[in-house]
């Protein structure tokens, strides 16, 4: 069942710039998960290929996404961090850490210390990231008439191809990214052949860079929508409205654990 839980917190110090970065955000999320359950969070750090979370910058505004910080965050400023689960069994093992919060605790980002005030975990008008769904649910539920699909890009999406990256997001890169991870986490696999009638439609994109300890990733950010074009049965639109509903769970493209590809259909 996949999950997309919403962290209130509130920096007890100054966070500085330096401190978040993917890769310490990714470091904060196996604290919490090892607070809990140490040897998951060591297998979880030793996973080298497709992991079953993705996680948000941290961020500090309510109506928009930003993934770099230019400036230092001030103690006691109220923000906000996105984890999602893609994993029945992931989420099972974290649940005495949302049952048990205690918001005294400090938690470590780089050098600054944190408290976790709340976790929101179903929809809120006020906080769109926050949800839950089970996969059969997110399937029938699905749409299996709507021919448009419209995507934010809201973190720079990069996708592998070959040896190298590309920030093009074609239909094969977003959907076969999404296919990719419907299929592992779910129980209920899609042929691929189902995203040869998709098409782009409409694309309103720009080329933005993430630092990260190497150097650079280039990603995309914006808008863009593909159209199921021909004689297609309504079992696959059906199948593709749910991979597009699935991406505000999954993302898309690489390096999701580290705040890229955070993706909304619109």
């Amino acid at each position: 069942m996949p999950h997309s839980l919403v962290l209130n917190l509130v920096p007890r110090s100054t966070i500085s710039p330096n401190f978040l970065s993917g890769k310490h955000l990714h470091a904060l999320f196996l604290t919490l998960v090892s607070s809990v359950d140490q040897d998951l969070g060591n297998q979880l750090h030793e996973q080298k290929t497709e992991k079953a979370f993705t996680l948000s910058p941290l961020q500090v505004h309510r109506h928009r996404v930003q993934w770099e910080h230019q400036k230092a965050i001030s103690p006691d400023t109220a923000c906000w961090w996105r984890i999602s689960l893609l994993d029945d069994g992931l989420f099972g093992h974290l649940t005495p850490l949302w049952l048990n919060l205690n918001p005294a605790q400090a938690w470590h980002l780089g050098s600054a210390d944190l408290s976790v005030t709340s976790i929101l975990g179903t929809a809120q008008s006020a906080q769109p990231w926050a949800n839950f769904s089970s996969y059969v649910q997110l399937y029938e539920q699905a749409s299996d008439r709507d021919r448009q699909i419209t995507f934010q890009i809201c973190t720079p999406a990069t996708f592998r191809q070959g040896q190298y990256d590309s920030a093009l997001p074609t239909r094969d890169c977003v959907f076969q990214s999404l296919l990719n991870r419907w299929n592992r986490y779910s129980g209920m696999p899609f042929e691929a052949g189902v995203l040869e009638c998709l098409f782009p439609s409409f694309f309103e994109i720009r080329t933005e860079l993430v630092n990260h300890p190497a150097g650079k990733w280039a990603g995309c950010v914006g808008t863009v929508s593909y159209r199921i074009l021909g004689n297609v049965d309504a079992i696959a639109i059906q199948q593709l409205n749910a991979l597009a509903d699935f991406a505000m769970y999954a993302g898309i493209g690489r390096k999701t654990p580290m705040g890229m590809g955070m993706v909304r259909r619109t």
